[in-house]
């Protein structure tokens, strides 16, 4: 047993709530985070949060800057004041320079792994470059975590290339220990998680881990220990369980408008059947997001490497219905204003691909409202958090400042995100705004009988005519 393991299988902690503010270890372990995005940010200030001492390192100077003064580059509830919380008690720090990680007992590699261009694989070039990076700087026993979401099999290359590659060799330890972070929740996740995951290789991996979690565990956070090939594994097998979820919900509702149906009744009736239940059941537009289109996608590449293409074409479907509820929210879009798309106004509410979030990497809210444009349609797009990226991203949109702003005088009306805001519309008033009190709600977000009521054509995915 490495001299550094016995330290950390001894330490002693507090009890006492997490996320009060106030750190929970008595033995704080020196913690580095490489990559801040949106996954490190987030650890990073959580970790501290549990009374670690934690340094960030990323490549991207202005983003170190930005968390530094305590701002996270991205909206995420509560992440700005568990940083400042951080900072302002010396237990949190970032740096461009990796050498200042390198003294660090344990090191979290949360890069991203988007999707390879013209291929469904994961993209790994940040991940190697990170462990690469790392690696030559390692001079003492350490262990390395993967939190990054990766195809299976990447953790064994990844520790074969730490102990061929650093000087501690054989002494650096690899694991993995698989985030389930959702947008919008990420702080409260990090702080009361569901589970906890540790894929190691030996009893000394899990005990530091389990001094890393030490808070967690004790307030009652289930741990599975397990190898480091199920642990990658975990994350993106739950992704795929919810894509596939979500897809099978939107089917249900696109047969729903064919039979004149009603999918939220449908999808009630689904939720109270305790086989079921009634989370992920709500149908719309698709799925978007960093996670799951790209993670199902990578699933499926990897499956075919691994000679299992013929038993994972259901997620080509799966896949197949999502992007298909795009489509389909454009074609009915188009025929709500008769085929005449090109000078319509049309009013998009919402950009982000969900509540709560700020981010629209690969958004349908964003992918319908850039279709219609380039159809030649006058889009108006408004998003309470993601205007600026989407400026950034889609810089020929135009943003409306309020949605006020964005429905005068327009044509059709599209709700796009399920922001509690726009659920809370009041239909009398916008009525007097548009030029044509015509909506498509596409989260099922508004009410029909209220919306009609006061003088709107409405329309929902999943709802025949009459509802």
């Amino acid at each position: 047993m490495c001299p550094s393991y016995k330290r950390f299988s001894s330490a002693r902690h507090e009890s006492g709530p997490v996320g009060n503010g106030a750190p929970v270890t008595t033995s704080p372990m020196r913690i580095s985070v490489l990559g801040t995005g949106y996954l490190g940010a987030t650890h990073a200030a959580c970790l501290a949060e549990c009374g670690h001492d934690v340094v960030g390192v990323d490549t991207d100077p202005e983003r170190v800057a930005r968390l530094r003064g305590g701002r996270a580059p991205f909206h995420e509830p509560r992440l700005d004041q568990v940083l400042r919380g951080a900072l302002d008690a010396g237990r949190l720090t970032f740096t461009t320079d990796v050498t200042e990680a390198a003294d660090a007992d344990v090191h979290f590699v949360c890069v991203g792994t988007p999707q390879r261009a013209n291929s469904y694989a994961a993209d790994l070039t940040a991940l190697w470059a990170a462990t690469r990076a790392l690696a030559r700087h390692l001079r003492r026993a350490c262990l390395v975590v993967g939190k990054s979401t990766v195809p299976v099999g990447t953790a064994a290359r990844v520790r074969d290339l730490l102990r061929a590659e650093s000087p501690a060799g054989e002494a650096v330890a690899t694991a993995w220990n698989p985030e389930f972070l959702r947008e919008g929740h990420a702080v409260d996740d990090s702080l009361h998680p569901d589970r906890l995951v540790f894929g190691v290789e030996s009893d000394e991996a899990n005990q530091v881990l389990r001094a890393v979690y030490s808070a967690l565990i004790a307030a009652g956070v289930p741990v599975v220990r397990t190898d480091l090939a199920t642990a990658e594994l975990a994350k993106v097998s739950a992704n795929v369980m919810l894509a596939a979820r979500v897809s099978l919900v939107n089917l249900l509702a696109e047969v729903c408008e064919a039979a004149d149906a009603d999918v939220a009744d449908l999808t009630e009736v689904l939720g109270l059947d305790r086989r079921i239940g009634a989370e992920f059941l709500s149908p719309g537009i698709g799925y978007g997001g960093g996670c799951l289109p790209k993670d199902t996608r990578a699933f499926m590449a990897r499956a075919a490497e691994l000679g299992v293409a013929d038993s994972s074409a259901l997620l080509r479907e799966v896949d197949a219905t999502n992007m298909r509820q795009r489509s389909r929210t454009v074609d009915l879009a188009v025929r709500l204003l008769g085929g005449a798309v090109r000078d319509a106004r049309v009013a998009v509410l919402g950009a982000a691909f969900k509540a709560g979030s700020d981010d629209v990497r690969d958004s349908p809210a964003l992918d319908v409202a850039t279709t219609l444009s380039a159809r030649g349609a006058d889009v108006r797009v408004y998003d309470p958090r993601a205007s600026e990226n989407v400026r950034r991203s889609r810089p020929e949109l135009t943003t409306a400042t309020s949605v006020e702003d964005a429905v005068s005088d327009a044509d059709l009306v599209l709700v796009l995100t399920d922001w509690p805001e726009f659920s809370s519309l009041d239909p009398v008033g916008l009525c007097e705004l548009v030029r044509t009190p015509r909506v498509l709600d596409g989260r099922l977000v508004l009410d029909p009988v209220k919306w009609r009521a006061a003088g709107w054509t409405f329309h929902a995915l999943g709802r025949g005519g009459g509802h």
